[in-house]
């Protein structure tokens, strides 16, 4: 792999499962997080797309020696994928994996160690490998999941609700009243 087909990504973090892995349809388990980038942030879209065209030259042998053109390529449209995800709506997304465990870090490069801080609507970056495959007749361009930095909390998707945003606190002596 060359250093070009790395980005760190910044984004918002969903189907976040960066602490255990998960399998998929009896695969192999795999850490796993999709990244959701605003269209707007055409500067990362644009480093993303020379990461993959990169990972598409240095596959070529794996492609038979030349480029198909019906690869299958990370960068997906929210708007076209997951229409009915408001959390997908205007962005762009990549669904990142690793048998690899991630380094998880905060805004000051300190390792998290609390599982609740990192989670689906949280917003990050996330250091992403894009490279070549060819598996059982499909091919392509993946994201490999590297490490992954928090950056600030966000409304968690999936319908959970923060404790914190839930319950009021109380005293003590009011709790059996």
């Amino acid at each position: 792999m060359s250093k070009e087909t790395k980005v760190i990504v910044p984004g918002r973090l969903s189907y976040a499962n960066v602490w255990e892995p998960q399998s998929i349809n009896g695969s192999e388990p795999k850490y796993s997080v999709s990244v959701i980038i605003p269209k707007s942030d055409k500067a990362t879209i644009q480093k993303i797309q020379q990461a993959v065209e990169q990972a598409k030259q240095e596959a070529i042998s794996k492609f038979g020696g030349k480029i198909p053109a019906n690869l299958k390529l990370p960068l997906r449209d929210g708007d076209i994928d997951r229409p009915d995800d408001e959390a997908y709506a205007n962005s762009y997304f990549i669904n990142c994996n690793s048998k690899q465990k991630p380094q998880v870090v905060d805004q000051q490069v300190q390792p998290i160690l609390d599982q609740a801080e990192v989670y689906s609507g949280c917003y990050g970056r996330v250091s992403v490998t894009f490279y070549g495959f060819n598996s059982n007749g499909n091919r392509g361009v993946a994201a490999g999941l590297g490490n992954i930095q928090k950056l600030k909390d966000g409304e968690p998707l999936g319908g959970r609700v923060r404790a914190e945003d839930e319950f009021d606190t109380l005293d003590d002596d009011d709790f059996l009243a």
